[in-house]
């Protein structure tokens, strides 16, 4: 019989971050390929060191539909780990189950340079089926222009929708840019999570993303609502190694201004029920 782990207290959830070593299969068709290593030794210590206590591993893009590096990073700290991982269509059902024994909460649709793809097509009509009885989200990563047209193809379902990283809009563009205006209108159908995440991917210079995303925090907070924004450090911040760090993250988190009533939906309350966190 196997003991489960006593729940630990929840400190705070970083609800968007990625394990992986260089020496993984890569998938052929990608877009970055690591030349260093993201263990899971690291990321905990990250965690630690900035007082928070439970992580969301998502399955990075460039290791395909492979998910063994993920599944054991899970088996590692199954009390304080969650996974999203990325899987075909065509996965069996019992595949699934399999993967949420092993703490896998939701799936990736990872559609960044990619075609979209077509949610009435039988096939995804038989996954979606199966991830809405398990209880699973389906986390989008796709600019935010594509957004609106991919999350209405996916409300027949009745998944939980997780949007990554604000949605990727253009921080050069706005708040009151169209198809941003058109995700926090979508926000309050209350079936939609966002990720305040991967501030340093929208598209300005460091001040210009903040800024936007400064403006977005009480918009998205109306429209959304805080049990449904959760706070991600998008470790190892692939492609921007470089100018970011954990620290910084963390530091760009501080700078949205957030109440501290913000900070623990943000942290904890909202995380704890997306990913099904048990805390003392």
């Amino acid at each position: 019989m196997s003991v489960m782990p006593s729940p630990s207290p929840i400190l705070g959830v970083d609800s968007h971050a990625h394990v992986f070593s260089r020496d993984l299969k890569l998938t052929s068709v990608r877009r970055y390929a690591p030349d260093y290593d993201a263990t899971l030794e690291l990321y905990l210590s990250h965690l630690r060191e900035h007082g928070l206590s439970h992580g969301v591993l998502v399955q990075p893009s460039f290791l395909g539909t492979d998910n063994s590096y993920l599944l054991s990073a899970l088996q590692q700290a199954p009390g304080l780990l969650r996974g999203v991982a990325v899987v075909d269509p065509e996965i069996s059902r019992q595949q699934l189950e399999q993967m949420a024994a092993q703490g896998v909460v939701g799936i990736r649709l990872n559609l960044m340079g990619q075609a979209l793809p077509d949610f009435a097509d039988v096939r995804w009509k038989r996954f979606f089926a199966n991830i809405s009885a398990l209880g699973w989200h389906v986390e989008l990563h796709r600019e935010v222009e594509a957004l609106p047209a991919l999350i209405s193809a996916l409300m027949p379902y009745d998944c939980k929708i997780v949007v990554d990283h604000f949605g990727r809009p253009n921080a050069l563009l706005g708040v009151e840019q169209p198809a941003f205006a058109q995700l926090l209108e979508l926000g309050l159908s209350g079936r939609i999570w966002l990720k305040v995440s991967g501030i340093y991917r929208l598209g300005g210079n460091p001040q210009q993303n903040i800024d936007f995303a400064r403006e977005a925090m009480p918009l998205l907070a109306q429209a959304f609502g805080l049990k449904r924004l959760v706070w991600g450090s998008d470790w190892p911040h692939t492609q921007f190694e470089g100018p970011i760090n954990y620290g910084a993250t963390v530091e760009q988190l501080r700078q949205l201004g957030c109440s501290a009533q913000v900070e623990r939906a943000l942290l904890i309350n909202a995380p704890q029920a997306l990913f099904g966190f048990v805390g003392e």
